[in-house]
């Protein structure tokens, strides 16, 4: 469960393309999560893109590392916050979480909004019952 696979990334243009033109998007500073429902049932109930810009952070070094550091933070958060939520639904959710901070964020920091983020996108999800918090 705590494994992050190839399906479970988002690597299709089409879909990427699907995502960031019809979907929806919020803010919880240092991330922008966009997110959008995909009628057709996948192997995976989510799929992820993990976006850091090269505007804000030159060196691919820094880039690397926030983008290992998101990776671990929802492989180890998904199976307890996302999966559960998400597989009542016969659907996928496509989701895209960019860093738009402008220095490079702790871990525990980064988690704790993650999860933030999260319960957000649990309220925001259509047909939700979600009143309470992670």
């Amino acid at each position: 469960m705590y494994r992050f696979k190839k399906e479970e990334r988002l690597c299709n243009l089409k879909l990427i393309d699907k995502l960031f033109t019809n979907g929806s998007s919020f803010l919880v500073y240092p991330f922008r999560i966009s997110w959008l429902i995909e009628g057709s049932n996948q192997e995976v109930p989510a799929q992820i893109l993990i976006s850091v810009p090269k505007k804000r952070f030159k060196r691919a070094v820094d880039r690397n590392l926030i983008k290992r550091r998101i990776r671990e933070i929802y492989r180890l958060n998904k199976s307890e916050h996302l999966i559960p939520f998400l597989s009542k639904e016969s659907t996928t959710l496509l989701l895209g979480i960019t860093y738009i901070g402008n220095e490079i964020a702790d871990y525990s920091f980064l988690e704790k909004k993650f999860k933030d983020a999260l319960n957000r996108l649990k309220k925001l999800y259509p047909g939700s019952d979600a009143e309470k918090d992670f």
